[in-house]
């Protein structure tokens, strides 16, 4: 007797690979560009005052 059954852990590794796949999809993995500069603008300096 464990704690979940089997079924649990199956959908829970297809949920975590759809997961993955949709959000590399959205992404695009051969965007060719990194991947910080798609989530991260880059950082600007305010002028002196």
């Amino acid at each position: 007797m464990g704690l979940f059954k089997a079924d649990f852990y199956r959908f829970f590794v297809l949920g975590f690979a759809g997961g993955a796949l949709l959000v590399f999809g959205v992404m695009g993995i051969g965007g060719g560009a990194p991947l910080a500069d798609n989530l991260v603008p880059p950082a600007q300096a305010d002028t002196p005052h």
